[in-house]
């Protein structure tokens, strides 16, 4: 593939001179790829350096913070990446369910500031990016443009965000208070499910000379950077998880499509511990398990179509999750008739403060292991491992909606126990798919609609994404990525770290 975004080379000289000189300026140091999927092999005095920071300031040493293995405090360093094990109590399904937690990662309290430092990152150093003059452009539904606007800031360039208009006020909040100008971020029409929206937008955009899109959908480094960094802290966490139970089986990886770069994760997983890969959409908006289409609230999950960097024949699972679940999981679990319920049913009392690490698209995810736990009779000794993108801060707005909305305003021990027995114990084995080659090949060939006849893919280009050495030679890449931040760092005259 010879996209944008996947060359090893300098392409304009005079563009990389002028990043080397901006990040000279403003003492800009760029981990590698290496450095973020193994933090804890960084030199002490680099650590308390970055310790030293304010995660959630435009700090370039926040860079070094764009990992899994950021403390509770979210200032140090953790060996085995936070994690909560999720037991029967809480389920209802004898198979552990592991969620990593994504609100450690610094400024936006989610992973994908991770995405979208790699898709910046390897732009800089082969003198694709301008961030002097050019505007850094990030289409989301959320997360990402977040990650964008906060990579952009600290790497010393303008950061536009793009997403609907329908979002959580949380998210608006949080950008209006990073943007360097309001008219940097753009509301497209709709919300959750209107992708194509926002690539009608960023066409517009991608006409002016300044800008440069880093459409997460079709990015690969995204791809590249979980398939290293997210799969290496889950497999750590895993191995964490099963020491002292040797009987312990890592079964599956569930993650939310949205962009489908967390599920490049699933690629690692399957190559290191032989897992199962399972992609969750909304259920009212069932396009890989019914090339459907519909409006769903589970933010963080933008769909309608099938992502260019879903390796769609390395997937396993597909499962469906419904939004009327999520939000009242939402209500469930942040307020406290809710957590007093799930105290009564055992859940023990240090795992019910940390709920609130579980937003709407992490709550949606434990709900697919939960199904996907039931439909492959899983047991005590089957691991099912997941993410939690963002945590409840993000949706209190959409929690007091939901309890207006359907609950009269009232949420007590009734509700909570309703709400139990239709969103976890009532979770069944219906709306989900385990893939067979066919499956796989009609969902894999829903993309070329997008892909080839809208954003103008090579046909061959796509089609070649078929065959999993295509994935495997993209791998290639990250080491000499690497080898060329190291240099680019030297340029700058920063001392490396």
């Amino acid at each position: 593939m010879q996209r944008p975004g996947l060359t090893t080379e300098v392409v304009d000289t005079s563009v990389y001179e002028r990043a080397v000189q901006r990040f000279r300026e403003q003492r800009i140091v760029m981990p590698t790829f290496a450095q973020l999927a193994d933090p804890m092999d960084l030199a002490p005095e680099v650590a308390a350096d970055v310790a030293a920071a304010d995660p959630d300031a435009p700090d370039p040493r926040n860079l070094f913070r764009v990992h899994w293995h950021n403390a509770a405090d979210r200032r140090g360093f953790a060996a085995v990446p936070d994690h909560l094990v999720l037991p029967r109590e809480l389920t209802g399904v004898e198979a552990p369910i592991v969620v990593a937690l994504a609100d450690r990662f610094p400024m936006i309290a989610s992973h994908k500031v991770l995405a979208a430092y790699a898709c910046l990152a390897p732009r800089i150093v082969t003198g694709q990016f301008d961030p002097s003059s050019q505007r850094a452009v990030w289409p989301s539904t959320g997360n990402y443009c977040r990650g964008g606007v906060a990579i952009s800031r600290i790497m010393g360039c303008r950061g536009v965000a793009v997403l609907p208009e329908g979002m959580s006020a949380e998210r608006f909040a949080w950008l209006e208070a990073w943007v360097a100008d309001p008219s940097d971020v753009i509301r497209t029409p709709g919300t959750e499910s209107n992708v194509k929206e926002i690539y009608d937008r960023c066409a517009e955009l991608d006409r002016e000379p300044d800008t440069v899109i880093f459409n997460q959908f079709s990015e690969f480094p995204n791809h590249l950077a979980h398939y290293l960094v997210t799969g290496r802290a889950l497999e750590r966490v895993l191995r964490h998880v099963g020491r002292g139970r040797p009987s312990l089986r890592p079964f599956a990886f569930v993650s939310a499509s949205g962009s489908a770069g967390t599920l490049g994760a699933g690629d690692y997983l399957k190559e290191q511990l032989g897992m199962r890969t399972v992609a969750v959409e909304a259920l009212e908006c069932p396009t890989m398990l019914e090339n459907g289409f519909g409006e769903h609230n589970i933010q963080g999950i933008g769909d309608k179509h099938i992502p260019l960097i879903h390796n769609v024949m390395a997937t396993d699972y597909v499962v469906a999750v419904s939004d009327r679940v999520t939000d009242r999981l939402n209500v469930l679990l942040n307020t406290g008739p809710g957590r007093a319920h799930l105290a009564r049913r055992g859940v023990p009392l240090r795992l019910l403060e940390q709920l609130g690490s579980l937003g709407l698209s992490s709550i949606c995810n434990v709900v697919a292991a939960i199904k996907l736990a039931k439909h492959a009779r899983l047991g005590p000794d089957d691991a099912i491992v997941t993410v939690a993108t963002d945590g409840a801060p993000m949706y209190h707005s959409e929690r007091d909606r939901t309890l207006a909305r359907d609950f009269g305003g009232i949420f007590g021990p009734t509700e909570a126990a309703a709400t139990v027995g239709e969103a976890i114990e009532g979770a069944g084995t219906d709306d989900m798919l385990e893939l067979t080659d066919a499956d796989r090949r009609r969902i894999f060939n829903l993309g070329y609609y997008t892909w080839v006849e809208q954003q103008g893919i090579g046909f061959d280009e796509f089609v070649e994404r078929r065959d999993q050495a295509t994935w495997t030679r993209m791998r290639d890449l990250l080491p000499a990525w690497d080898e060329m931040i190291v240099e680019f760092n030297a340029r700058a005259a920063v001392p490396d770290r």
